[in-house]
Parts: C-alpha cells; structure tokens; sequence
C-alpha cells in the first residue's frame, strides 16, 4: 500500500473545481473519494481542509450547494460548479499550466544555458 500525500497547498480548490465540472453534481464526501482516486490514490483529502475550500468557493460564488439525500439516505449538502465558477476553472487552469512551465524550465536548464 503507497503511503498517501496531502494535497499541495494552493492546488485544492482547482481540483475540486475541475471534479465537479468533469462529474457534476457531489457532496464533501464523494468529492474528496473522487479526488483520491484521480490521483491513483496518491493524495489524501483531509475533510479538515475541503470543507473550508468549499465554503470559499461557495462565498466567491464559483460553487452552489444545496441540501438532499446521498447514496445511503443520509441528508447531505450536494456542491455544483457555478458560471463564474467555470471562469475561475479557466483562470486558474491557465495560471497552473504556466506555473508548470515554469518550473519545467528549472529542471531542464544546465549551467551552460546561463553563461
């Protein structure tokens, strides 16, 4: 069994913007699961820090929510992605890939490349 990673900093809030455009509408739970899952089971989603990244999200207006029953009858608050909320998806998208850019170059520079 791999050891599992908490999700990098600054990088949640992407991911559970990009879980609920690809599957739509979830509740904490099963965005977390689907999150774990994505990365081969390689991070970890402590609830601790999703729920207070939904609750941002929700206050910037990316997300809605709103209450209903889950899979085993148990009332829970399902999160679905926003208009502004697919813009924000966009925004950060394109700022990730360009940071990935960046530090891209960082691993592929040589001393020479700098004389």
């Amino acid at each position: 069994m791999k050891p599992k990673k908490d999700v990098q900093r600054g990088t949640l809030a992407l991911m559970v913007l990009k879980t609920l455009d690809v599957m739509g509408e979830l509740h904490g739970y099963g965005i977390a699961r689907r999150i774990e899952q994505i990365s081969g089971d390689i991070l970890l989603v402590n609830q601790g820090t999703l729920y207070p990244v939904l609750l941002r999200l929700e206050q910037e207006r990316a997300v809605a929510s709103e209450w209903g029953p889950s899979e085993n009858n148990r009332r829970a608050r399902f999160y679905r992605l926003t208009p502004a909320g697919r813009k924000l998806l966009e925004t950060e998208k394109r700022d990730w890939e360009q940071t990935a850019a960046i530090i891209a170059r960082f691993f592929e520079v040589k001393a020479e490349d700098l004389a």
